[in-house]
């Protein structure tokens, strides 16, 4: 078989990838100017150099000793031939002339045997400096010039969509078996696969698919992933956006570029369009301080018009993603446009199972780590938590040159992910008993009160912003609270400070923080759900409510009367509290001692060791 000729090198081509153009760099033209001046520098210098260099001094001494033969002058240059056929060169300044130094030193040029000749040359450097001067900057324009004609497409392409365009191939890499959990939310959307994949099947019936799909959640539950998924599913072209990236300094450039995404999205229909974050542009209109026609508003008017011009034929569905579906504006949310709401929670105790399998894919784990026990410890936590914590487990591991990841790494990851890294702070014996007694203080009240849930880790070691801690995490996933449990739980914050003033008779700074939960936590049992004698009724205090957002300051506010009751109630529900904490901890004081004695030994006891001792 013949061979394949090969192709000859190319200079421009390094590593089989082709380089940029050199033509198109300023730098090129830089050191072609920098080559011509060096190349000039150095022929007159080879010029000037032709003889020995002397100063004007010396040849003056020459001439009055009747040593010169031949002088030949050219602008700013003597050439002197001696008598002995020495050849030299000297050079004057630029502001006198040869007659004037003559005549200065009372020189007679009679004293040169042979001619005085005076040429007018022309150098390269005569040449070729004006052309340097004046040719470089015309170059430098030109360049200008010629990269701003290349850019003027960017220029005028401001109103284009910046949406990421994901093929069908791109966009199947991921399907509804690469998400785990959410199995309602995916029921409902496999509604809009079938769509996309039989149109013919719903409009022979006369059905319309939603247009627009709203996907609503807490952050990091998989919105963004699920979209993608469905992309995955259908086979279809999948245009991605986030809703600041309409905006822009600009007049009218967001509704330009929406109306490019959705003509876009019709050319290549069917077709998905995803908009990430859709409340940075949806927020309800007038609540701006402008009078409501600014640039935001203007791209929330172009949305609501397009998805409007939407048809029966037209295959092409908005699916956006919020985790603050009140600040939307009510014609976005309305049937005809986005007409379906998707609530996506947070992962249940059998999601958070499998999505721990989905992320330990890839990572040697050793044998026998409990994946229910794990997901049993991280409830709360969304798939983002759960990833970042595998993560971490990954990286713990690598650090400490181990070949598998244990469960131990794993429960050290889930506290950094919620509390942070493990701080070396340095405490003086007394500020640890101290410490000691006061997380040993949260421990056996939260160990005590009715309905709360087990302790499992109680630590003094410090984390993130606290110098101990103590974790209680519930044994099962709970939608629904009592008002029992609540007190349990405002107590058990409280039990700190009560430890506090049980061993010490002070108090301490430490209790800061949960002196700010367990008030909060109470004002809320009093507002909102009605816990308290002044009854079930919506008391609304809350500065940054969205009725001052909606109305600019006429907010419905409380009356003195009724706003001086509230407060009464709220610290009545903390006094409570705090008296039965402290109660509790003066009936097992001999209990107390223990954990804080057990703390102060080993800094951290789990579970089965915390029982024992209060046991």
């Amino acid at each position: 078989m013949p061979k394949k000729p090969i192709k000859p090198k190319n200079m421009l081509y390094m590593g089989g990838r082709p380089s940029k153009n050199i033509f198109n760099n300023i730098f090129f033209y830089i050191f072609i100017a920098l080559a011509i001046y060096i190349l000039v520098t150095s022929v007159g210098n080879g010029l000037a150099t032709s003889g020995e260099q002397i100063p004007v001094g010396q040849f003056i001494k020459l001439l009055r000793e009747q040593k010169v033969q031949n002088v030949t002058i050219a602008g700013d240059r003597a050439e002197i031939l001696l008598k002995d056929g020495t050849k030299l060169v000297t050079e004057k300044e630029s502001s006198i002339s040869f007659d004037d130094i003559f005549k200065n030193n009372q020189i007679d040029t009679a004293v040169i045997e042979g001619e005085l000749k005076v040429e007018h040359r022309i150098g390269w450097e005569d040449v070729l400096s004006p052309l340097l001067m004046f040719g470089f900057p015309i170059l430098l324009l030109l360049f200008l010039f010629r990269q701003m004609k290349g850019a003027s497409g960017d220029i005028m392409s401001f109103g284009k969509s910046r949406a990421k365009v994901f093929n069908k191939k791109l966009s199947s890499q991921i399907t509804f078996k690469d998400i785990a959990g959410n199995d309602e939310a995916k029921q409902d959307m496999m509604e809009i696969v079938d769509f996309l994949k039989q149109p013919k099947k719903y409009r022979k019936l006369g059905a319309r698919t939603p247009k627009g799909v709203l996907l609503v959640g807490p952050s990091g539950v998989g919105k963004t992933l699920l979209a993608k998924a469905i992309a995955g599913e259908a086979g279809v072209p999948f245009f991605s956006v986030a809703g600041s990236e309409f905006m822009e300094m600009l007049v009218g450039v967001g509704s330009s570029r929406v109306r490019d995404l959705f003509n876009n999205a019709r050319q290549s229909q069917p077709s998905l369009i995803f908009i990430d974050e859709i409340d940075a542009i949806g927020r309800q209109r007038g609540m701006g301080i402008g009078g409501g026609h600014d640039e935001r508003e203007q791209t929330l008017n172009q949305i609501l018009i397009e998805m409007d011009g939407f048809d029966t034929r037209t295959d092409v569905i908005v699916i956006a993603a919020t985790n603050r579906p009140d600040m939307l504006d009510p014609a976005l949310v309305r049937p005809g446009r986005f007409d379906r709401k998707i609530n996506i929670p947070l992962p249940d105790l059998k999601a958070r199972e499998e999505i721990i399998k989905i992320h330990m894919r890839g990572k040697p784990f050793v044998e026998g780590v409990d994946v229910v026990r794990i997901a049993r410890k991280t409830v709360g936590f969304s798939g983002a938590d759960i990833e970042n914590m595998i993560n971490e487990a990954a990286i713990k591991a690598a650090r400490e040159d181990r070949d598998k990841v244990n469960a131990a790494d794993v429960d050290e990851a889930s506290l950094k992910v919620t509390m942070g890294s493990e701080r070396k702070t340095l405490q003086t014996e007394e500020e640890r008993q101290m410490t000691a007694y006061h997380e040993a203080g949260h421990a056996l009240v939260a160990a005590t009160v009715p309905d709360m849930d087990p302790v499992q880790r109680v630590s003094i070691v410090a984390r993130g912003g606290s110098l101990g801690h103590t974790s209680i995490s519930p044994d099962r996933d709970r939608y629904n609270e009592t008002k029992t449990r609540l007190l349990s739980t405002i107590a058990t914050m409280l039990g700190g400070r009560a430890a506090e003033e049980v061993v010490y008779h002070e108090q301490t700074v430490g209790a800061g923080d949960d002196i700010k939960k367990a008030t909060s936590l109470a004002r809320r049992m009093v507002t909102e759900f009605g816990m308290s004698d002044l009854g079930p009724i919506m008391y609304d205090t809350r500065e940054d409510s969205i009725w001052l957002a909606r109305e600019l300051g006429e907010a419905h506010r409380l009356s003195e009367k009724t706003s001086a009751q509230v407060d009464d109630k709220v610290k009545e529900i903390v006094d409570s509290c705090y008296a039965g904490a402290k109660s509790v901890l003066e009936d097992k004081r001999k209990t107390l001692d223990r954990i804080a004695k057990a703390l102060m030994e080993k800094e951290t006891i789990d579970q089965d060791e915390f029982e024992k001792l209060i046991k």
